[in-house]
């Protein structure tokens, strides 16, 4: 489903308290403070930053095609062209932000934390689209004017708003989250965060969200989390009653029951608010089973249909493709392959850990994990890779820490790149295996994901790199 943005001239000149020369009679259908994005139709609010001056690109924006323009002082354009002058262009965007979350009967989403936003927010967009036109802010709200200008994009007839709050803008986002008033807050960590988590600058800054929460509003967080109870008192604490928590506790209100995999992905069984449900995921990924838990319960405290919500994941697909399971072929058979190669968070990393431990290799296989050395605390890995039964573990990366630190029994090899790893993993990996591949860029984990996708056409290489 689709709204389209439309701000008429009055309605603009209200907002910002604005003062005109001519008669203003236009529509703008988008808003911008950029004028390299300026689309044909878009209001154009000429701000002030420390290096430049959007007043000196006023003709660019008419030249692209923009409606309007909001001006402090006189732009070098025609004396007929439509322009609102204001005493303080920053101040007219965020008055403008505020009109347009004040017309907006939508119900927003605010989303912070610390793992796989990405993910939520395009699970949030699917479900949610669902059942109503679902606005989705095309940036992370990262500092004061971020916001102000997603909630002035906010069409007046969208049923939904999805908000994503950057957690590096740490001292802004009580802020932010004031100015957006949302209905649902909803932080996204993960059960393995550390344990420190609650304590740090990030997490206390995460809590912040709480506190623009509309009354009668909701703050949906990871009942799982160790720091369960720490979130759900600050959310007390800022008057939020409604707090329900996801995931496998049994004290969870989004709970799962039963996760099963399939050809085309997965199949769940959970029980959302008291109402006992099943669903396909489009994806064989236990931890995304349990964030599709979140945001379903996120859906079902705006008042939405849980059971068109639920239908709407068996489409859902990671747009990052990651956490993808392949299957490569070897000259006498074949590997798995879980691609989890585009992160290094402490939490994703030993949650990777655990679902390898929890696959069971064909008739003969082993599990073997490839780690980027960067990937997380050297101490926080090592039981966890004994606890997956994960038979060799091969690192990629500057130092070998990690792989120092490993019983020997585990070393499989270490190398500072990641064709040297493919070379040497090629020479020790069965038909069978589960190989899961966990790091970042900095540790050259493209290049190993590149070249052990790449034998799927081209087994003469594999025949050859593992000969």
């Amino acid at each position: 489903m689709t709204s389209y943005l439309t701000w008429k001239a009055e309605d603009v000149i209200c907002a910002v308290h604005g003062h005109y020369l001519h008669e203003q009679t236009w529509e703008a259908h988008g808003v911008s403070v950029d004028s390299r994005t300026v689309k044909p139709g878009d209001l154009f609010i000429a701000l002030k930053g420390a290096d430049q001056d959007g007043h000196d690109y006023v003709a660019a924006a008419f030249e692209a095609g923009a409606a309007a323009a909001i001006v402090s002082r006189p732009p070098p354009v025609s004396t007929q062209a439509p322009l609102i002058t204001v005493t303080d262009t920053s101040r007219a965007l965020e008055d403008l932000g505020q009109a347009g979350r004040k017309r907006s009967q939508a119900r927003i989403i605010a989303l912070t934390g610390s793992t796989d936003k990405t993910v939520y927010k395009n699970m949030l967009r699917l479900v949610l689209n669902e059942v109503g036109d679902t606005y989705t802010s095309g940036n992370t709200l990262t500092d004061h004017r971020d916001t102000p200008l997603s909630l002035a994009q906010l069409p007046e007839t969208a049923l939904y708003g999805i908000f994503d709050l950057n957690r590096t803008y740490h001292d802004g986002r009580a802020e932010l989250s004031s100015q957006l008033r949302p209905d649902v807050a909803f932080i996204a960590t993960a059960e393995t965060d550390p344990a420190e988590y609650f304590s740090s600058r990030e997490a206390l800054a995460d809590a912040k969200i709480f506190q623009g929460v509309k009354a009668g509003g909701a703050a949906v967080i990871n009942r799982d989390h160790s720091q369960f109870p720490a979130l759900a008192a600050a959310a007390k604490s800022h008057g939020i009653k409604n707090i329900p928590g996801f995931g496998r506790h049994s004290k969870a209100e989004a709970r799962l029951l039963n996760y099963t995999e399939n050809s085309n992905g997965s199949l769940i069984e959970a029980s959302i608010l008291g109402q006992k449900i099943k669903y396909s995921l489009g994806l064989r990924d236990l931890r995304i089973a349990l964030q599709s838990l979140g945001s379903l319960c996120a859906a079902a405290v705006t008042g939405s249909d849980l059971h068109a919500c639920a239908a709407a994941l068996a489409h859902f697909r990671d747009d990052r493709e990651r956490d993808m399971i392949r299957t490569i072929p070897l000259p006498d058979g074949q590997f798995t392959l879980i691609d989890e190669s585009m992160d290094t968070n402490p939490a994703t990393t030993r949650f990777a850990i655990r679902v390898l431990g929890q696959m069971t290799p064909e008739l003969g296989g082993q599990r073997i994990l490839v780690l980027g050395e960067s990937a997380t605390p050297v101490n926080a890995l090592t039981q966890d890779i004994i606890e997956a039964k994960i038979a060799a573990v091969f690192t990629c990366g500057p130092e070998p820490h990690i792989y120092e630190a490993l019983p020997l029994a585990l070393r499989g090899f270490h190398t500072g790149t990641g064709s040297e790893l493919v070379a040497s993993l090629l020479k020790t990996v069965h038909p069978g295996d589960i190989i899961t591949v966990k790091g970042g860029s900095a540790d050259d984990m493209k290049t190993i994901i590149d070249e052990l996708k790449a034998l799927g056409n081209d087994g003469w290489r594999a025949k050859k790199l593992v000969g």
